[in-house]
């Protein structure tokens, strides 16, 4: 079977899946998702998306109708359950100068995907194929054979690339023999989403999400669109409790309201667990295939959408042949230390707080970190950012305007490596016509120079160089720095040699 020119296939269509397609098709990669079930999923599951999945959204052009389907909300609150006091919130307003979204949006996963399925559908129709199970496949120099189990029977397809997004109980993970490594706590958590006012006819000044810590029994509120959302712990060897005992239990918590209904709950087990390796030539693990984290700090889906950033900017630059093969072994590099250190520390440190085994500090540091802004890749990864900007960091997403008007850095760089040189525009740096294709170098300055305005960037009041002094600054397409140096009058050739290395192209 001739794989070479086939489309990338896309193994399960949850939130990570079909992010990963949007991602891809915003690249301009020919994509086919291929999802088990009949319908989309219509369990009670994650409900918070954090701020920097906002800004990929936004990048992948899904932003509009995903906050069209959610609830805006710009405090974490944390709360004493036995006082009932509270105990320091996190104001995500804090981060006003670092994104264009400075809050976090509640929409239950059986809401969020349906959205995301229907702009897939818009963007690149026919791609989504529902009952599609994959049976197993097949991998060769040009690509990789598939079969999967259809209602009609047993078909074939031919892929470039699969990235498997089937879950934790993964179909590919599987198949690749690929084992997984950590630990499943013996504590798991318990869901019950209900209707119920307690805004107007039973107001409770609670925020819409809000974390109650006790040492007994803590408890999750989130407000979703429709409803309230409550989560427990449950005992280890406790069973699974009835729709109604949840129910119950939140109504002994919250106290007497009008009325009450269920509209869904859910048991589920809590894990932190790592596949061994993400990558089989040409097969990648993505979201719970690669990463069984915990939900507790929205990190489950969130976390798994960074993988979604990631990879598909890597492979549509591979694919246009920007980039050496090399280029794909960044997306495991990268991604497993936020996996296994970065979300998986920051869920244990969840877990402590809310059992009151530690204290929690609410700051510009908390709302970088509990938003996965402040999330530096590479070598010298860490969770939050402190000092001046570095090489892996998320670079801010500050505003500069050009011939029209606004446009901010994050939209730069979209489809495109970007060399932001921070330098005085009334000196006409020298900046090349053209250069390696992927790369485009512009020059940000307070001062409009007519002559530069194709290629120039009005910085008042030098915000974008407050921040990073008189550098070159190389932007990703992911929005995270490859490389910073001072800056000099032949720094476009070095930022384009160092291109060329990012993309494994040097020599």
């Amino acid at each position: 079977m001739n794989t070479s020119d086939g489309p990338v296939a896309v193994i399960g269509a949850g939130p990570v899946g079909l992010v990963t397609a949007l991602g891809l098709v915003a690249h301009g990669v020919p994509v086919v998702v291929f999802e088990a079930g009949n319908d989309l999923s219509s369990e009670t599951k994650a409900g918070t998306v954090l701020t920097r999945t906002l800004e990929v959204l936004d990048r992948y052009g899904a932003l509009g109708p995903v906050l069209e389907a959610s609830l805006r909300l710009d405090e974490i609150g944390e709360v004493d359950r036995a006082t009932g006091t509270s105990t320091g919130s996190v104001l995500t307003s804090a981060l006003a100068g670092e994104t264009r979204f400075p809050f976090v949006v509640n929409v239950p996963q059986h809401e969020l995907e349906p959205v995301l399925a229907s702009l897939l559908e818009e963007r690149a129709p026919g791609a989504l194929r529902m009952r599609h199970r994959l049976v197993d496949f097949s991998q060769h120099d040009d690509g990789v054979a598939l079969r999967l189990s259809t209602p009609d029977g047993i078909v074939a397809f031919a892929a470039s690339h699969v990235l498997a997004c089937d879950g934790g109980r993964s179909t590919v993970r599987e198949r690749l023999g690929v084992e997984v490594e950590g630990h499943t706590l013996e504590q798991r958590y318990a869901l019950v989403d209900l209707v119920c006012d307690l805004d107007v006819r039973n107001p409770r000044d609670y925020p819409y999400l809000a974390y109650f810590g006790d040492r007994e029994e803590w408890m999750v509120l989130v407000r979703q669109p429709h409803c309230w959302r409550f989560v427990f712990p449950l005992a280890p060897g406790r069973d699974a409790p009835a729709a109604e005992e949840l129910r119950d239990k939140a109504a002994h918590f919250i106290g007497e309201v009008d009325s009450v209904e269920v509209l869904g709950s859910n048991v589920y087990t809590v894990h932190h667990r790592v596949a061994s390796r993400w990558r089989d030539r040409r097969v990648f693990l993505l979201g719970d295939a690669a990463h069984l984290i915990t939900p507790m700090w929205a990190l489950g889906l969130n976390t798994g959408v960074l993988d979604a950033s990631n990879l598909p900017w890597r492979l549509a630059w591979v694919l246009r042949g920007w980039a050496g093969e090399e280029l794909l072994e960044g997306y495991e590099a990268e991604q497993k230390p936020v996996a296994v250190h970065g979300s998986g520390a920051m869920a244990e440190a969840a877990r402590a707080v809310m059992d009151r085994r530690s204290d929690s500090v609410a700051g510009w540091r908390d709302a970088m970190t509990r938003t996965l802004l402040g999330v530096r890749l590479g070598a010298d990864w860490s969770m939050t950012r402190s000092g001046p900007p570095r090489a892996g960091d998320r670079i801010p997403d500050l505003r500069v305007f050009d011939r029209r008007g606004p446009v901010h850095l994050h939209e730069l760089c979209r489809d495109s490596f970007v060399a932001l040189h921070l330098t005085d525009a009334r000196r006409r740096p020298f900046l090349p016509a053209d250069g390696p294709p992927g790369l485009k170098q512009v020059v940000v300055s307070r001062w409009d120079a007519p002559d530069l305005r194709s290629r120039a960037f009005f910085d008042p009041g030098d915000t974008v160089r407050e921040r990073f002094s008189d550098t070159v600054v190389l932007v990703r397409p992911d929005a995270h720095i490859a490389h910073i140096e001072p800056w000099t009058t032949t720094s476009w050739r070095s930022v384009q040699d160092r291109y060329l290395q990012e993309v494994h192209l040097a020599g």
